[in-house]
């Protein structure tokens, strides 16, 4: 079977559509079409079937993918050995953040980039309308995602994921607020209490679940808003109470402070996820370790007292 095909139905199945893996490998839909044709005709099974207006790998399609999938790796990790025996990580590295992420972890990384002569990152963010940071992997080598444990659908994918840091979430709220007393907010003080909350699915949005679970009452969302510096702006208003991440949060000076909360889970873990292959590229693997280097102390400066 020839490679280059096997990589067209290993995009199909990534990204879900024949136009959209037209449009990563700048070919027509017809020329993916043809070259899918000709995959099938030589496996001699079906491949792909008809699903209403969309098409779906068959059962014998997702193994070929996987056994693509295996087979880019296995490229990419003979190139790794080789560049390895032969000269320092060189080349541009495809980024991709969500903002806070970004925040925390994109300056210390391009500083350190510094004392990497020939490697290049090229930085994109991201504040996706729904967090499916898998969906990013085709398009970038490194995809630096927030959730709350490893969703499954990123295992099934067969994607590469690399512990970065675990950010707690705190409550905040205005400067002259009754529980601006308190060191520790627990769910039973904020029963009743308006909040401003994020998109259904976010990470913050699960605390409030947790709370609810706690309490046994609903919270009581009055805005639900992406953008934490909106956000804050709406607490230190009056507007709600929110939740939100610690290590970003700007709560000196601008007329909001936080607490942690007690009694729930109230974190997140941020990860790089990566398709294998371009993991075990020496560029990106080199990128991952100053990514994980940053995290460390990034979490550090909030460890120490």
């Amino acid at each position: 079977m020839d490679v280059r095909r096997l990589e067209l139905l290993r995009e199909l199945a990534d990204r879900g559509s024949i136009t959209a893996v037209a449009q990563a490998t700048h070919r027509t839909p017809s020329g993916v079409s043809q070259q899918l044709k000709r995959l099938e005709q030589e496996a001699g099974v079906p491949l792909t079937a008809r699903v209403g207006r969309g098409i779906q790998l068959t059962d014998a399609g997702e193994a070929l993918a996987e056994t693509a999938r295996r087979i880019a790796l296995a490229t990419a990790e003979a190139e790794s050995l080789w560049q390895e025996f032969t000269r320092s990580p060189t080349g541009t590295v495809t980024l991709t953040t969500f903002p806070t992420g970004g925040q925390m972890l994109l300056p210390g990384l391009l500083t350190r980039l510094g004392d990497e002569p020939g490697l290049e990152v090229v930085v994109t963010d991201h504040d996706l309308a729904l967090p499916d940071f898998a969906g990013l992997t085709p398009d970038f080598d490194v995809v630096i995602a927030d959730s709350q444990g490893v969703p499954r659908h990123w295992s099934e994918r067969g994607l590469t994921v690399v512990p970065l840091m675990v950010e707690p979430f705190d409550i905040a709220m205005p400067e002259d607020h009754p529980l601006a007393q308190k060191t520790v907010i627990r769910p039973a003080d904020v029963v009743g209490a308006s909040w401003i909350g994020s998109p259904v699915g976010y990470p913050y949005d699960r605390v409030h679940d947790a709370l609810a679970a706690v309490t046994g009452r609903a919270p009581r969302i009055v805005q639900r808003v992406m953008d934490n510096l909106i956000v804050e702006a709406l607490v230190a208003a009056g507007v709600g109470l929110a939740i939100l991440p610690r290590f970003t949060t700007r709560s000196h000076g601008n007329g909001l402070v936080t607490r942690p909360i007690a009694g729930v889970a109230a974190e997140r873990q941020i990860s790089a996820i990566l398709r294998a292959d371009r993991a075990a590229r020496p560029s990106v693997r080199r990128v991952v370790q100053l990514l994980r280097e940053e995290a460390e102390l990034v979490s550090a400066r909030y460890r120490t007292p």
